[in-house]
């Protein structure tokens, strides 16, 4: 590909704007948001902070995604990232740095595939304007740079309902301990104890934090339900909190909470089914037309010739 002096000045411009944005971005002072400022000085936010920086990895910091997000966290403007999925990123329990260097590699990839292929296209002898490589570069990047909301997204919808269904059982479970006589943080401590999936580690987990901090359990459930956008285990929170401060016999309520969950969730189950149903009808319709014309064409054809 030839480079024409127009080009090589439009570039030297970019390089030169970017170097003099850059500095003086650096040199400005910077003004602290003021959403920011509360939610570090929340007690709430530094429990979900100190939560998540206990539940990553012992190698959390060793990887590149990790040491990205933090120096990006340090120099970039809280407006560059948006608002982060906390919810989800809280049910996947994945740092809210890991998740900014993230969008960090997904951005660099996305500015890097133009590249190599202008690169492949001008060695096979394919000449294009600057124009094309620069658009496709700059939306690139800002595609792949919001990729990971979308993934994280999709993942937690996916452990949500999965959540839903073990909850269910565990209802149920915490349902017969109480008919068996069983005190509420017992009831819900064996119950938790019986899974060994996730969702039973997790309330296992809560349980047992809010065993050493003194907190009711059914507080702690309907914090946890909160940190992670579940609805329903906060429901389930109220009905056993009404079990141990009223005393209130709830094995009926239990019961009938997790026959409405697994309803809902079987509900949705056959929504989904009969979208895909539908779905289905357009091909099979262009299956039809495909085989309609087969048969009628030779026809046809042989009317034609035959005038």
């Amino acid at each position: 590909m030839i480079t024409t002096g127009l080009q090589l000045a439009i570039l030297g411009g970019v390089l030169a704007g970017a170097g003099l944005a850059g500095l003086v971005w650096r040199l400005a002072p910077v003004h602290a948001h003021p959403g920011d400022v509360l939610a570090r000085l929340s007690p709430d936010a530094d429990a979900a902070l100190a939560r998540a920086n206990a539940e990553a990895d012992p190698a959390d910091g060793a990887t590149l995604a990790d040491r990205l997000g933090r120096w990006g966290i340090r120099l970039l403007p809280r407006s560059v990232w948006g608002t982060p999925p906390r919810q989800e990123l809280a049910l996947m329990r994945i740092p809210l740095h890991r998740f900014y260097g993230d969008k960090l590699l997904y951005a660099l990839v996305g500015l890097l595939i133009p590249a190599v292929l202008t690169s492949l296209f001008a060695v096979l002898g394919w000449r294009m304007p600057i124009v094309l490589p620069v658009g496709a570069t700059a939306a690139m990047g800002v595609g792949m740079f919001f990729l990971p909301d979308y993934n994280v997204r999709d993942d937690a919808k996916k452990a949500r309902i999965e959540f839903d269904r073990a909850l269910g059982a565990w209802t149920d479970l915490v349902a017969l301990e109480r008919n068996s006589g069983s005190g509420p943080r017992q009831a819900m401590e064996v119950a938790s104890a019986v899974g060994d999936s996730w969702v039973f580690r997790r309330l296992r987990e809560e349980l047992a934090l809010s065993a050493w901090t003194g907190e009711p359990p059914w507080d702690a459930l309907k914090r946890l339900s909160t940190e992670l956008g579940l609805p329903e285990l906060g429901d389930v929170a109220d009905i056993m909190r009404l079990s141990g401060e009223e005393g209130s016999q709830v094995y009926s309520q239990l019961r009938a909470r997790s026959t409405s969950m697994r309803t809902a969730m079987l509900n949705d189950e056959l929504a989904a089914a009969n979208a895909v149903g539908e779905k289905m009808t357009i091909p099979m319709s262009l299956l039809g037309v495909v085989f309609l014309v087969i048969l009628i064409v030779p026809a046809l054809l042989r009317m034609i010739g035959a005038g």
